[in-house]
């Protein structure tokens, strides 16, 4: 395998020759949480997370909590980027570093950016070359043990940092994924989406929801900038083969589903194609030979792990 991937290290290097201090503060905390602190809400935005928040006294049973990082790249989806900035904040978390990294976004991103800038650990808003590079300069400047990124149309749901963190204090895993949302804008329909416990075997099977996904930074590497739509399934290949992993059974995460989406537009066929063609070459991962035994075993191994979880509800 031989794909380009960045220094991470040179990216930091070049926030700190602008004078960004490294590590970035943590979030600003609050002992009766962060709800009343933060702006309002727009007019008409009830409950999670616009008038609910996650109870800070769900931490109270140990004295610190491990950093989480998380990252949002962001770039013209003003619609849903508060909503994606409140799920975070409104954790609650006490140890969190959130980083939102804007491409210089045109619409009213910007704005919303900085309405919430006194939360963020850093922010910014100017040209990057793209979601990937976006996503990379973000994690250079993460220092927490664990960490994940957040798309700014998607969101995460109530109490999922204390359970994820939970987990993984727990567990003592390198990778946590769970259940999620498809949320489908124009009918306002809510689709659940259930996965396996992942098998190394059906990795090249893409199955992984990106906003349910957690890992230990001691696992983790850059995204591939070299792909547009594809890039959280190459570096599930990377980072999550061979490593521990905890499934958790519920939805930790909705994405907006919507004509501007890029794992639902149809714009973006030709950048998907390119994206497998990448991942495929033998410069990448290389093609799977036995893809059709693979799909006939995962569906089988599906099959089971239904009626295993059917007898376990009985």
């Amino acid at each position: 395998m031989n794909l380009p991937l960045p220094d991470l290290a040179v990216y930091r290097s070049s926030f700190q020759k602008k004078g960004v201090t490294y590590p970035v503060p943590v979030v600003p905390s609050a002992k009766d949480g962060l709800l009343k602190l933060l702006p309002a809400p727009p007019a008409g935005k009830t409950g999670w997370p616009w008038t609910e928040e996650s109870s800070p006294a769900i931490y109270s049973n140990k004295a610190t909590w491990p950093k989480l990082t998380i990252v949002t790249p962001s770039y013209n989806q003003g619609l849903f980027l508060e909503q994606t900035i409140r799920s975070v904040l409104l954790q609650n978390y006490p140890n969190l570093e959130y980083i939102v990294i804007d491409g210089g976004s045109t619409d009213n991103s910007k704005d919303i950016i900085e309405k919430y800038s006194s939360w963020l650990s850093y922010r910014q808003s100017e040209k990057d070359k793209g979601q990937s590079h976006a996503i990379n300069l973000g994690f250079s400047l993460a220092s927490g043990k664990y960490m994940a990124w957040i798309n700014s149309d998607d969101y995460y749901l109530k109490d999922v940092f204390w359970l994820v963190t939970r987990g993984f204090i727990a567990g003592k895993v390198d990778f946590i994924y769970g259940y999620a949302y498809n949320f489908h804008v124009k009918t306002a329909r809510f689709e659940l989406i259930k996965i396996n416990p992942l098998l190394d075997y059906f990795i090249r099977i893409p199955a992984l929801p990106q906003p349910s996904c957690f890992w230990a930074a001691h696992i983790h590497q850059p995204v591939n900038e070299a792909l547009q739509c594809s890039l959280d399934y190459e570096l599930w290949l990377r980072m999550v083969k061979g490593n521990t992993r905890l499934l958790i059974k519920q939805p930790l995460s909705v994405a907006n589903v919507h004509e501007d989406a890029k794992t639902s537009s149809p714009k973006l066929d030709a950048a998907r194609e390119k994206d497998h063609q990448l991942i495929c070459s033998q410069d990448g991962h290389g093609p799977v030979y036995d893809w059709d035994k693979r799909i006939l075993f995962y569906r089988v191994y599906s099959r089971i792990i239904n009626i295993l979880n059917k007898i376990s509800l009985k």
